[in-house]
């Protein structure tokens, strides 16, 4: 395959919830999936579901097939899978490897560029369910590219074809981007789900449906206004407020403790900064929350007597 090729032979290696969406995409754009690699019972579901005929192989032979080699395998499993494919001779000369991870770039692709393959990092900025659900979803999905000049061409075209925009990102900075995604998108999860376990423990019969309007003008909010978008007791300055808040969590939903201190302790600090908490009420309310996570205190041990 060369750079000016319209299309290619793909192979996919790690049929999860990423490659067997990505590798269905670039079929729709007019690539052939020659080949794809999963072990568990959810990946061949996918293969099965996402690419119908394709024929499920061993990842070398899944590399040897195609001029175009998928890798969507965990981050971990990364610098394993590429080590092992061009030992075994799987990846060639002139071949594009590009794999999908968020925190790596190109380093952990030397050992394919070292036989002569052309090497780029692209990364999706969405989530994934696995499923047909994800593909319209991939239409002006943001890709984090990591790639050398001479293959610059070929990753913002494979961005084309998958109906997303292209941004660059500096080899040194793939972990610091791939943080503020992980940061704004699985902590959001994990603070929705502790916000649903609160209002549940409330009373509230479709904590979801009582959630989803406000999330969805708060996050309106916070993308086009940044730190203009808070609202709430903390920015108020409702010291009281928050007591309250921290002594009911407590009694009933405990388990959301931490991270409702850990988020109000920055939104105090945002707030200051932004000049809309006064510092002496900033203080009062870091109080309550310090307060709030203190160990309690530890019994002094009881004086041993003796019977005369």
């Amino acid at each position: 395959m060369n750079s000016s090729s319209p299309h290619a032979r793909v192979g996919v290696i790690g049929a999860g919830r990423v490659g067997a969406v990505l590798a269905a995409a670039l079929r729709d754009a007019g690539h052939e999936v020659v080949a794809a690699a999963g072990e568990s019972d959810a990946s061949l579901r996918r293969i099965a579901e996402l690419l119908p005929g394709t024929p499920n192989q061993k990842p070398s032979v899944v590399a040897r097939s195609c001029d175009l080699l998928l890798l969507t395998v965990p981050d971990d499993m990364l610098d394993n899978v590429v080590t092992m494919l061009a030992a075994s001779g799987a990846i060639h000369e002139g071949q594009y490897v590009v794999h999908t991870s968020g925190r790596h770039g190109l380093a952990v692709l030397d050992p394919a560029a070292a036989v002569g393959a052309h090497v780029i990092a692209m990364h999706p900025a969405m989530t994934f369910t696995g499923t047909s659900v994800d593909l319209p979803r991939l239409t002006g999905c943001v890709f984090g590219l990591t790639a050398a000049a001479g293959e610059r061409g070929m990753a913002e075209r494979l961005v084309a074809d998958l109906g997303g925009r292209p941004m660059w990102v500096a080899e040194e900075m793939r972990t610091l981007y791939h943080a503020g995604l992980a940061h704004g998108a699985n902590h959001l999860v994990t603070l929705v789900s502790e916000a649903m376990e609160i209002l549940a423990a409330a009373g509230a019969d479709d904590p979801a449906g009582t959630l989803r309007p406000l999330l969805a003008a708060a996050l309106d909010n916070a993308l086009e206004q940044g730190d203009a978008a808070l609202t709430g007791p903390i920015v108020r300055g409702d010291v009281n407020t928050v007591r309250g808040h921290l002594a009911d969590i407590a009694a009933n939903a405990p388990q959301t403790m931490a991270s409702y201190v850990a988020l109000a302790r920055a939104t105090v600090d945002r707030a200051v900064t932004d000049g809309r908490l006064l510092p002496i009420r900033a203080a009062k309310i870091r109080l309550v929350l310090d307060e709030a996570v203190a160990p309690a205190p530890a019994r002094a041990p009881r004086a041993r007597t003796s019977l005369q």
